[in-house]
């Protein structure tokens, strides 16, 4: 499986694994607004949504793109992406299948 306390970095982690962890992050805990104001926005509009929520997915996009810039947000999501990186390498159970101890 490899080396748990390896910390270098493949293309493909770098450049869609990582990013998959400061988007969701980014969505789930600082966009949350931003979020909810666009699918509220698609609901109400239905097949229009292209031509009305234009505003709201602007405002998406442009907290997402602040917190992909952010530096110290990237280097948290690298440390999280390692972290269950070097697990799965010392156990061989991915994450998904791990049970979380209380």
């Amino acid at each position: 499986l490899g080396d748990p306390n390896d910390t270098t970095l493949r293309k493909v982690e770098r450049e869609v694994l990582i990013p998959k962890i400061m988007r969701d992050r980014a969505r789930a805990e600082f966009c949350t607004q931003e979020v909810a104001d666009f699918e509220e926005c698609c609901k109400a509009s239905s097949v229009f949504m292209v031509a009305t929520c234009r505003k709201q997915n602007s405002a998406l996009k442009d907290c997402l793109s602040r917190w992909y810039q952010n530096e110290a947000f990237k280097e948290e999501c690298r440390a999280i992406y390692l972290q269950e990186r070097s697990e799965y390498r010392s156990t061989g159970i991915p994450k998904k299948h791990r049970v979380e101890k209380i």
